[in-house]
């Protein structure tokens, strides 16, 4: 224990939350109700949070008063390792998140302002995780040199914003509107240093003959790549363990005998993308024998508006999610064959009816265009991966109409039925915020109140809307708090 106060409080606190700790060890849960259970959970987690903060302040300790240089190491990742017998990925992932969310001091002892002060914020009242956390600074990082501070700022602050209520999965779309907003045209990112990170590498062959494969693909590489593995690397495809599993062109074979092959595949998604590799370099399939995917061909599918085409600005939005610069996407489609889609005024598509059950492969690129991806709410599955699915069931009289017509993927979809715990789904009405957009019930345990909602993940500009809407509430909302604050000073003081 440290002879001065400040030293003996830090150690007592620390013995407090070891002494709080054993308490929750001691703890029978099985005595609890869920209500209790989920309120633990909620406190733990917030907990945890918070303690991420003190982290940062401890690190930042250890690299100002030079502890590894005295301990005989070259870094404080290496003192972290050593002393906390962590590992090398989870030390350096603690530092990063120190010089990040950290507020470390110059040499005359003044305080620096954390590089994240909003997201610092958020994790100090715990209301964001550390995966939030290291999500926002690598989104940040990345951000375009040639940015204004006051831009960088707002960035931040958005995405600190959204994480207040949202998933970490979410950062990424959100972080693709932002260079959306702040970049449209690319003119601030510098292409060089994209050409300068891509690459391909192999490793050494080690004892057991396998080799580990790293790099950086471009834009332009994984909007290529992307259709392929959607066919190829889906459940069920490709699979060398499997003498039945069907291999490249699956336009013939039925769909009884994919979803049994699917059943059957017990690999990785890693693995299921390793064999669809392997299968694409075989002479016998290629490129030109991929048949189609989910009813359109196997290739890139990008969505651009007339406008952006003609401004040949912005980037656009790929089937499997991603995204290119127009002028990269224009390059690509070159050779290829324009397909017109018309949309109303909320983004949806015009009347575009069949008398079949099954959609065309015209209402699925018109669905690819304005969904993007699988609708039910927090969902992020790509278009590539989403089948179209009548929101009304064809079974009940629904048309195979593009107003009829939504994308779920897979296992979304198994969860609409009228059974128990059965999803529902229906068209936004005209008085709605998503008009035209599909909307999905959850069953009564998840929400009671039946509200129909949709699904954002695939849309960043609404996102960020919501997220800038929530920043300027606050903003509102302090304003008021310092004008109460300083109304309330100027009061005389009551005379006895």
């Amino acid at each position: 224990m440290h002879s001065n106060g400040m030293g003996t409080v830090s150690t007592t606190a620390g013995a407090a939350l070891a002494a709080a700790v054993d308490a929750l060890l001691c703890t029978t849960l099985s005595e609890l109700p869920e209500t209790s259970i989920v309120e633990m959970m909620r406190e733990i987690e917030t907990s945890e949070r918070r303690l991420a903060v003190m982290w940062n302040r401890l690190i930042v300790q250890v690299e100002e008063r030079s502890m590894p240089q005295q301990a005989g190491v070259r870094s404080a990742v290496r003192f972290l390792e050593d002393t906390l017998r962590i590992s090398h990925i989870e030390a350096f992932s603690r530092f990063k998140a120190a010089q990040q969310l950290g507020t470390w001091h110059e040499v005359s002892g003044r305080e620096l302002p954390p590089l994240l002060p909003h997201t610092a914020k958020a994790q100090e009242a715990g209301e964001i995780s550390r995966d939030h956390a290291r999500m926002i600074g690598k989104i940040y990082t990345r951000l375009p040199h040639g940015l204004s501070p006051e831009l960088k700022a707002e960035a931040e602050q958005l995405m600190a914003e959204h994480s207040r209520i949202g998933s970490p999965d979410d950062l990424p779309t959100i972080g693709q509107g932002i260079f959306a907003y702040v970049d449209p045209d690319g003119s601030l990112t510098d292409d060089l240093d994209r050409a300068r990170m891509r690459g391909i590498s192999f490793g050494h062959v080690r004892a057991d003959g396998m080799s580990r494969i790293s790099g950086e693909m471009t834009p332009a590489l994984r909007a290529m790549f992307e259709p392929v593995l959607a066919k190829l690397a889906r459940p069920g495809m490709c699979n060398p363990d499997d003498p039945h599993s069907p291999f490249a062109d699956t336009d013939h074979v039925s769909r009884e005998v994919l979803d049994a092959a699917a059943k059957r595949d017990s690999r990785s998604a890693a693995q299921r993308n390793h064999d669809a590799l392997l299968a694409f370099l075989r002479p016998e399939i290629g490129p030109g024998k991929l048949g189609s995917h989910r009813g359109v061909p196997v290739s890139a599918i990008f969505t651009m508006s007339i406008a952006e085409l003609e401004d040949a600005a912005g980037v656009v939005t790929t089937a499997s999610g991603g995204t290119v610069s127009i002028p990269e996407a224009l390059k690509l489609a070159e050779r290829s064959k324009p397909f017109l889609a018309l949309f109303d005024h909320h983004g949806m598509p015009l009347h575009l009816g069949r008398s079949k059950r099954l959609a065309n492969s015209y209402q699925r690129m018109a669905l690819i265009a304005s969904e993007r991806g699988c609708t039910r709410p927090g969902c992020n599955a790509p278009a590539t991966l989403s089948a179209a699915h009548h929101i009304t069931e064809h079974s009940k009289g629904g048309p195979t109409d593009i107003e009829n017509l939504t994308l779920a993927c897979d296992a979304c979809h198994a969860l609409v039925h009228d059974g128990s715990g059965g999803w529902k789904t229906i068209v936004m009405g005209e008085d709605s915020e998503f008009p035209g957009r599909t909307g999905w019930i959850a069953p009564e345990h998840i929400d009671p109140t039946g509200t129909p909602k949709v699904n954002h993940r695939h849309h960043p500009g609404e996102m960020l809307a919501a997220a800038q809407a929530r920043r300027l509430e606050r903003k509102r909302r302090e304003k008021v708090c310092r004008q109460g604050l300083l109304a309330h000073r100027a009061k005389p003081f009551p005379r006895s």
